[in-house]
């Protein structure tokens, strides 16, 4: 059963085990497979991976090549992460693929993130897909997604701010980390400032790499509509997405289409409750947070629950601010600062709601597993 498969994958954990690939190398040994021939735009840096590759999928939709994307984490459904022309893979195909990891019975076996990159290369390869969005997880070079560096064709470096720290021990280290998934002699795009951006040069240089950094006056950054996903951060996502296809030769009507189409669920997510409006927003590190608050209204309720290993403190000091109210809830653990705590999200949302006065909205953030229970349950207009 489809459900079976995966609770099986979910419960594959890294558990403290070294980053990279080399799990993820021995798996696919054992699979039989080999890399697809799909060219990948891989997608790393610390926000707006997921609203890059959104617009680079619709690029490569509106250009009528065999596209994929492979992304993380997904909202409602495992099979979001793996999408093959525009689509998310079926669940049989899922429920056969977690069979016959099951059953090879390694070692050490991978984690659940390297099983899923694991299945959508074998599907971009069933699939003969051209071109795909390959979203990394943390880092660059660590990452599982290294494994298909010799497919990738272009890169792009997002930003670098202060998310994974203690994975990595200094914001440098992690700069250093994600400039090295930078590929020899293949072009980089980046909106990466300050130290990241001295060291990603130096990465870029070393490897005679070409080197695109933002900025809002160049062609090729130039946005000739605006991006469909909400927020004023996403110009420069955006900016970066259209960077890519132009530097890989699309044109100007797939810039377009992918400006216009892009759709990222969890984020800046507007819908109804109880009558309220309700903001979701995945936003789980401090930059993120600072971007988020930026487009918030001046008065507002807040539902946040964040995992124990994110920078909470900090997020709480940006996003409280301005917020009337505050509860806690899932996936913290408990109560802290002498905020309120209800541990199920839909009955802090109830709790956030009822208190909110007509022309607040209650904003929920803080993890996209969060908005993801939330948007899974039903309770949302």
């Amino acid at each position: 059963m489809y459900e079976d498969a995966v609770r099986w994958l979910e419960s594959q954990r890294r558990a403290g085990r070294a980053r990279g690939a080399v799990r993820l190398r021995a798996a696919w040994a054992r699979l039989g497979g080999e890399l697809p021939p799909t060219r990948f735009v891989h997608v790393v840096g610390t926000n707006g991976k997921g609203s890059v590759a959104a617009y680079l999928e619709q690029g490569f939709l509106a250009a009528g090549v065999r596209s994929g994307a492979f992304t993380s984490p997904h909202l409602l459904d495992p099979r979001e992460r793996v999408r093959v022309g525009g689509v998310p893979v079926s669940r049989e195909l899922l429920s056969d693929f977690a069979a016959r990891a099951r059953a090879l019975e390694l070692d050490d076996p991978p984690a659940f993130f390297e099983w899923m990159l694991a299945f959508a290369l074998e599907r971009f390869a069933a699939e003969a897909v051209e071109w795909a969005a390959l979203e990394a997880g943390v880092g660059g070079a660590s990452d599982a997604t290294s494994f298909a560096r010799e497919r990738v064709a272009l890169t792009v470096l997002t930003n670098v701010g202060e998310d994974h720290l203690a994975s990595f021990g200094s914001l440098t280290a992690l700069a250093r980390d994600k400039a090295g998934a930078v590929r020899p002699g293949r072009p980089v795009v980046t909106a990466a400032r300050g130290r990241a951006l001295e060291t990603l040069r130096v990465f870029a240089r070393a490897r005679g790499s070409p080197l695109y950094v933002y900025d809002p006056d160049e062609p090729l950054f130039a946005l000739p509509v605006p991006p469909a996903l909400a927020g004023s951060f996403q110009r420069v996502n955006a900016a970066l997405a259209v960077a890519a296809l132009r530097l890989l030769g699309f044109g100007e009507e797939a810039v377009r289409a992918a400006l216009a189409n892009a759709r990222l669920p969890g984020c800046l997510d507007r819908r109804r409750f109880l009558g309220r409006a309700v903001l979701l927003d995945g936003a789980h590190n401090p930059p993120a947070a600072r971007a988020l608050a930026a487009e918030l209204p001046a008065r507002y309720r807040l539902v946040f629950g964040a995992q124990t290993h994110k920078a909470v403190s900090p997020m709480l000091d940006v996003l409280t601010q301005r917020a009337s109210g505050v509860v806690l809830t899932w996936p913290l653990p408990g109560p802290r600062q002498g905020f309120a705590y209800e541990p199920d999200p839909g009955r802090a949302l109830e709790r956030a709601a009822a208190a909110a006065r007509e022309d607040e909205p209650v904003v929920v953030t803080g993890s996209l597993y969060l908005v993801g229970r939330l948007l899974g349950s039903g309770f949302l207009e």
